[in-house]
């Protein structure tokens, strides 16, 4: 989620994140830069060493010019170049090596035989990677001279005229690159409303240039230093140009050549992909501004109601105590009933997910004083911890690089989230970690912009009880005994300024000013709410103004009111407050209970000297080179970048690491309160090789037809370039107002993508699937499709953190040599036999769907269609549905039936799906295991191998999954050659596909003629 600034405050941002206006900006001459000549190179099977000294004069122009660098070249195996540019010192910083690790060299390659070959030119020094196999250039840098100063370093590719270029994240762009005057910025910010062509949360400098026949290959750049990416082609002259605030040039060169065998090389740089509980690929419900633990349960029983399976209920911030992460709001979100909310759920066979963020409330109470104790924060240069604003208020910041980080975020897991004392969740959402800050750079007074934002926002009015009987649910989520209020005041006011009632019942605060409940300004200038009371009980209440600032104004004197019996709805009060929006005195401050001087270690002694910990000297607030950071100067809205983290990293070079060391701290943490269990953490910010550890979620999208599409190109993003396959988008949007014709379609599509969740944001009107009906329909048809094919998405996952072949891919991965879908962004594969086909237009049920020349049959009919390399239009594509597609030549391992939740699925019998290609073959996997553990005591590996005559099962049968094959659908063939081709078309009955029911179980192989 993200913060909406008024427009005073984001003039100010806009204002300190840009000082000086670009017109101003110093213009330096790029051409008037020497480069550097090669020197002393040495050379072997496996790579080159040289040395690089500056040309000529140095141009300085973003910085000082570097004058001795070294250059080092590794055929790291057959596949994978690597070339790494650095200063001669060592000094530049570097990824480190605890954050990100670099991938093994088990086998080596050879530069006499590996598919890539590395020149050079001595002077001025240029490299070019090019393809042994036909000799076309790949990479070559001699379109413009190397720059690498302290703190700007350019290098310059020259590309083939239109080329087809993908990756260079997180973006919501379209999935093929733009080419033309187009600039990818860098720099991890909190991006609500996710808007295109801009820098967003997550950060992935890796590309996949497509060139068909002649094949694909990938390039990345291990750099986490804010950086433009400019791809152009002025004159006629295509290149992609890196210019980069810092760090080496430490390049990957992986191969392919299919579009596959890159992404499968990529894994191997970046690491494998984390696998998942089994439960986790069912459905997810959250939303934001829940009003207490009853609307929580409300929503789970509402689901049950509708018949709409759900896997997991999550909640986000609203469950803390004035936003404070590791708390519970005692009145809204109290311990026992937190408590019997997961046990009910864990009872019926689902999960529990809560939202924990990286800020920490500079306030007097456990997780932040044990964050001083162990020395667990950032600081400033005197040592004391740095604050700035986020939800809580004033906050503190965990720096994940210091060494007892690890032990206290353990500690807090283990407390707030233990099974027998706390909140016990299943998996954790971590967000804001990019790190989102409200605070406008400088920042010079965090407690005042807290006040000014209303930071910690008013939680809502405490409500004595259920507000109607849930079924299900324990006595302490029925309706009790109440009276209803409806307390109404006339109260003008300036803008920021709000009025609440504060009075001697607890849910108008009850003595506490903090708690006292808000009032709606929708009959302005009538201020009301109704308000749930002690029935027969005299309550005495006042109307209060609270000002911006954070300061109160109280009336003179308390009204009183006999509240009615139980059950009573009709009474009111009506007033006209007694006081006047006052100037900027005569006001009581609110209680911000902050340590001015909290202190751990010097800051000093938590710093050591070491290599790749960045050049000293450099300019770490305004670097002279400026990214296109739309939140303005690197500071603003974030972490201040001359804060150094222990180890003397400092956060200008390491902005981008935060969100990714914040979730392998997590996933860690995660381990230590359920050591056999993997975890599953959802992220808002990435880093290359995120997906080691964590999935990801699109982020704060907005709620219309554009975020829809592109919640599709984000999918293939991550899912097949960037190796974080457990990826989607709050379904039906998360900000603004859905309809329900675009919240139908999405509940199809967001069925098709590995993580899929219902979400909103606060203030916007509920959405789940079950509030209207033709949304709940779609919903119901969507999940049973996805619950049947769950095992079969679950093996593709799989087979992606074995091997790196994406679960998820784009139609150029299926067919590379086929132009038209080079291009095609919202159409893909959903595990490597369903062609996902989405419809395309807003409030339409027509759509086009591009059919490569290949055979497909359709998911619902079992009809054979014969692509032509052109698109088709489908008619009457009802709101309930998605157009679906078997691919020729897969098997499809599916369950029989769908169920309510996933545990119930896993006792469903299987159906075997054959489409077979126009050869009359098919082929087919499925794995199996317990779904939950790390350590799998037993699994099985089952292939299936349909030649045209009959159906082997062969592999490994250890896991006793203990249900059978029940049926084997052939589909498009009488199995006697009728048909278009090959036994592959229409049977001669008629019928499109044939079904054998039968008894199989998966135990060990069978052969079975079809």
């Amino acid at each position: 989620m993200a913060t909406v600034l008024s427009a005073g405050l984001l003039l100010a941002s806009i204002a300190y994140a840009n000082p000086v206006p670009s017109l101003f900006t110093r213009q330096p001459n790029l051409a008037s830069c020497p480069g550097y000549t090669a020197s002393n190179v040495q050379t072997s099977d496996t790579g080159l060493t040289a040395s690089l000294s500056l040309a000529g004069t140095a141009c300085n122009a973003y910085g000082a010019d570097l004058t001795d660098l070294t250059l080092t070249v590794e055929y790291q195996s057959e596949q994978r170049l690597h070339v790494l540019i650095q200063d001669k010192a060592n000094q530049v910083y570097q990824v480190p090596s605890s954050v990100f690790t670099r991938p093994s060299v088990t086998t080596v390659g050879c530069q006499n035989t590996a598919d890539l070959v590395f020149n050079y030119v001595e002077s001025p020094f240029s490299f070019s990677v090019v393809r042994r196999s036909n000799n076309e250039t790949l990479f070559d840098t001699s379109a413009a001279t190397l720059i690498f100063e302290s703190q700007y370093l350019r290098l310059r590719t020259a590309l083939p005229s239109s080329p087809s270029l993908y990756g260079l994240g997180e973006s919501t762009d379209p999935f093929m690159l733009n080419t033309t005057n187009y600039t990818r910025t860098f720099w991890n910010r909190d991006a609500y409303l996710t808007p295109t062509g801009t820098n967003l949360y997550g950060d992935h400098p890796v590309y996949f240039d497509h060139r068909g026949a002649n094949g694909t290959h990938g390039v990345f750049l291990l750099n986490s230093d804010g950086m433009n990416v400019v791809i152009d082609n002025p004159s006629g002259e295509q290149y992609l140009e890196y210019n980069t605030i810092g760090g080496v040039l430490d390049f990957y060169f992986m191969s392919g050549p299919s579009p596959v065998e890159v992404a499968q090389q990529y894994s191997e740089v970046v690491g494998k992909s984390a696998l998942m509980p089994y439960w986790g690929f069912g459905f997810h419900q959250c939303r934001y501004g829940m009003q207490d633990v009853y609307e929580v349960a409300e929503v789970v029983a509402n689901y049950s109601l509708a018949n709409i399976p759900l896997e997991t209920m999550w909640t986000d911030i609203d469950y803390m105590y004035l936003r404070r992460v590791f708390t519970l709001d005692p009145d809204r979100f109290p311990l026992h009933k937190m408590r019997e909310l997961v046990d009910y759920l864990h009872n019926h066979q689902q999960h529990y997910i809560v939202m924990v963020d990286p800020a920490v409330a500079y306030q007097n109470y456990p997780p932040f004083n044990n964050g001083v104790d162990t020395d667990s924060f950032l600081k400033v240069s005197n040592g004391s911890v740095y604050k700035g604003v986020v939800w809580p208020g004033v906050t503190a910041f965990p720096d994940w690089f210091a060494p007892n980080t690890q032990g206290y975020w353990n500690a807090l897991f283990d407390s707030f989230f233990n099974p027998a004392t706390g909140v016990d969740i299943d998996a954790l959402w971590i967000d804001m970690n990019e790190a989102s800050n409200f605070c406008v750079y400088p920042c010079a007074d965090p407690e005042a912009q807290a006040a000014t934002m209303g930071d910690p926002p008013r939680p809502p009015a405490v409500r004595l009880g259920a507000p109607r009987p849930i079924p299900g649910f324990p006595a302490d989520f029925q309706a009790v005994c109440k009276a209803e209020v409806t307390f109404n005041v006339n109260a003008s006011t300036f803008f920021g300024e709000k009025i609440i009632v504060f009075g001697s019942a607890i849910t108008i605060g009850g003595g506490d000013i903090e708690n006292a409940a808000p009032l709606s300004a929708n009959n302005y200038p009538i201020w009301s709410a109704t308000i749930d009371m002690p029935p027969n009980t005299n309550v005495s209440y006042q109307f209060v103004r609270a000002e911006p600032d954070g300061s109160y104004v109280y009336e003179a004197t308390n009204y009183t009111i006999l509240t009615g019996p139980c059950n009573s709805t009709s009474q009111s009060t009506t007033k006209t407050i007694t006081t006047s929006s006052p100037p900027q005195s005569s006001k009581l401050k609110r209680g911000l209970e902050l340590f001015t001087n909290a202190h751990g270690a010097p800051l000093e002694k938590r710093q050591t000297k070491g290599d790749q910990t960045g050049l000293p000297g450099r300019d770490l607030i305004n670097p002279e080179y400026t990214i296109n950071n739309v939140a303005g100067s690197l500071s603003n809205k974030t972490l201040d970048t001359d804060l150094v983290h222990y180890g003397g990293w400092k956060e200008y070079d390491t902005h981008n690491l935060y969100g990714a060391m914040m979730s392998e701290t997590s996933r860690l943490a995660m381990l230590s309160r359920r050591p056999t269990l993997r975890p599953m953490i959802i992220t808002r910010s990435t880093f290359a090789g995120s997906g080691r550890q964590v999935g990801h979620w699109l982020g704060d999208n907005g709620a219309d037809w554009a975020h829809y599409l592109i919640s599709i190109s984000e999918i293939l993003e991550f899912g097949a370039l960037f190796q974080v396959p457990m990826v989607g988008a709050d379904v039906c949007g998360y900000a603004g107002i859905t309809n329900e014709l675009l919240c139908a379609r999405w509940a199809t599509l967001g069925a098709f993508s590995p993580f899929y969740r219902n979400h909103e944001e606060s203030g916007s009107p509920p959405h789940e699937f079950y509030r209207w009906p033709l949304v709940a329909e779609a919903a119901r048809n969507a999940i049973a499709i996805r619950y049947q094919l769950l095992d079969y998405i679950y093996t593709a996952f799989y087979n992606q953190n074995q091997t790196g072949t994406p679960t998820i891919q784009p139609m150029f991965f299926a067919y590379p040599e086929d132009p038209t879908a080079n291009s095609l962004g919202h159409q893909y594969f959903y595990g490597p036999g369903i062609l996902v086909a989405p419809v395309t237009e807003e409030n339409s049920t027509t759509t086009q769907v591009y059919l490569p020349n290949d055979i497909f049959y359709d998911y619902y009919t079992h009809a054979t269609v014969q692509g032509h390399g052109a698109w088709i239009t489908l008619n009457d594509v009802a709101y309930t549905s998605i157009p679906l597609y078997y691919k020729s030549g897969s098997i499809v391992a599916q369950r029989a039936s769908s169920a309510n939740t996933t545990t119930e699925l896993r006792k469903q019998d299987f159906a075997i799906m054959i489409a077979p290609s126009a050869n009359g073959t098919a082929t087919g996997n499925l794995y199996l295991d317990d779904g939950v553990s790390i350590e799998q005591p037993a699994t099985s590996y089952i292939t299936f191998t349909y030649d045209g005559k009959s159906l082997a099962i062969t592999g490994s049968f250890g896991y006793e999954v203990g249900v059978d094959i029940t049926s084997v659908t052939l589909l498009g063939s009488a199995g006697s050659g009728n048909g278009t081709s090959a036994g592959v078309g229409a049977r001669a009955d008629g019928k499109v596909s044939r079904k054998i029911e039968m008894r199989i179980p998966l135990t060990g192989p069978h052969s079975i003629a079809l």
